[in-house]
């Protein structure tokens, strides 16, 4: 078997629907899943065969790779994005560059078709795609602390809505309106199309792992608009040397408007009758609740990485983005992985745009794909970056400015993995 880059290149090809179900078993494999129910005949709504890739070993699937088109809020603004995804290698082809040619693959693609500037995945390991230019650009909180001391503080405005149960439909046409409105201003989040929310509210019972159905509560206004919305699972459990109650809410997601709906809801959702502790897994590193409580202790953050960024075009994907402060500067940029992108770039740009181009200029700033595309959300400083040796300032100051103008006011958080 020929595996010089080239040939492993041209065999790889998209997935059609009949070979779907082979295709999702090599997935599942890989991941040492045991697929069981969740194999089925036909794509999910999500999926998108024509973005895949597939290299096939006669008739069994070896690696796997796919892409969803997404939408990524940026500081300041959307921006096309490229959500990477099932990427596999079975065991048997290991360590025969069939990884690297499947993620070549993939960007090559994208920059020679002009498609999204940017791309991301959520990493199952964290050595493998720094190779290829990706870079954790947001984290998930994973919050958690018992009940009893989550107080929130006594000059806490909950308003005067009402926070009740809903029902699945209640809840997604509530819901996908406000996500649409709240997902605009925090960087890392995505949209989320209607086989998105399909996939979202899925509640197979095989999917549970031991918890009950997923419930869903509902924020109005007292003129019947609602400004919030909040889903969860609960696990009852005892302790079986008292025989009190101790079981948990597990918080899927909490959004509103505003403070007082996201108070009420969070009052709501420590209230549940027989539950002692209270989980967040894919709360933001800066969820507002941490502020609202009177006992700073109370809640546990156990931050690790989330959504990995890496950019495709590098000047289409700093054009995009805003910036709180002006910056005019030149970056050299180390990228052997996407050579487009290797190479000098000037950004002028202020909060309301900006534009960034190849240059023959000096640089300010030489720094690799990888820590441009970390501090591309706003949540990871250029000067940290620095301090650690990745990046080198060439123009004295620069890199404060760099770090000052990339950074937002928002914390980069995405709750929908992939």
């Amino acid at each position: 078997m020929d595996d010089s880059p080239d040939a492993l290149s041209s065999r790889l090809r998209p997935v059609t629907a009949e070979e779907w179900p082979a295709f999702s078993r090599a997935m599942y494999e890989a991941f040492g899943s045991d697929a069981g129910p969740s194999l089925t005949p036909e794509p999910p709504g999500v999926a998108e065969l024509d973005r895949s890739l597939s290299l096939w070993d006669g008739d069994r699937v070896a690696a796997t790779a796919g892409i969803y088109t997404r939408e990524l809020t940026v500081p300041g603004a959307v921006v096309p994005c490229a959500g990477v995804t099932w990427v596999t290698v079975s065991p048997t082809h290991r360590r025969r560059g069939v990884l690297t040619a499947m993620m070549r693959r993939q960007l090559t693609e994208l920059h020679e078709q002009e498609r999204e500037p940017v791309a991301a995945l959520w990493a199952s390991e964290g050595p493998i795609y720094g190779r290829f230019g990706y870079a954790p650009a947001a984290q998930r909180g994973g919050l958690s602390g018992r009940i009893r001391d989550v107080v929130l503080r006594p000059d806490v405005d909950l308003g005067a809505g009402v926070v009740a149960p809903a029902s699945v439909e209640q809840y997604r046409a509530a819901a996908t309106s406000l996500h649409e409105r709240v997902r605009r201003f925090v960087p890392g989040n995505m949209t989320r199309t209607a086989p998105w929310w399909d996939r979202l509210l899925e509640d197979r019972p095989d999917l549970r792992r031991g918890a009950g159905a997923r419930r869903y509560v509902l924020h109005t206004e007292p003129d019947g608009t609602v400004t919030g919305y909040a889903a969860f699972r609960v696990t009852a459990a005892w302790d079986d040397e008292t025989g009190t109650p101790d079981g948990t809410v597990a918080v899927e997601e909490v959004r509103a408007l505003g403070t007082p709906a996201y108070a009420a809801l969070w009052r709501y959702l420590l209230s549940v009758d027989l539950m002692r502790r209270v989980s967040y897994r894919t709360a933001s590193v800066d969820e507002p609740l941490l502020h609202l409580v009177t006992d700073p202790r109370a809640l546990q953050v156990r931050p690790v990485d989330a959504l990995w960024v890496r950019l495709v075009d590098v000047g289409r994907a700093l054009a995009a983005r805003r910036y709180p402060t002006p910056i005019n500067l030149v970056f050299q940029v180390r990228d052997r992985f996407c050579p487009w992108n290797d190479g000098r770039w000037a950004l002028t740009a202020h909060p309301a745009g900006g534009f960034c181009a190849p240059t023959d200029a000096d640089p300010d700033i030489v720094l690799g794909i990888e820590e441009l595309s970390a501090a591309y959300l706003g949540g990871v400083s250029l000067a940290s970056l620095q301090a650690a040796g990745r990046v080198t300032e060439v123009s004295p100051g620069a890199v404060t400015l760099a770090a000052t103008a990339f950074s937002w006011p928002v914390t980069p958080w995405c709750p929908d993995d992939f």
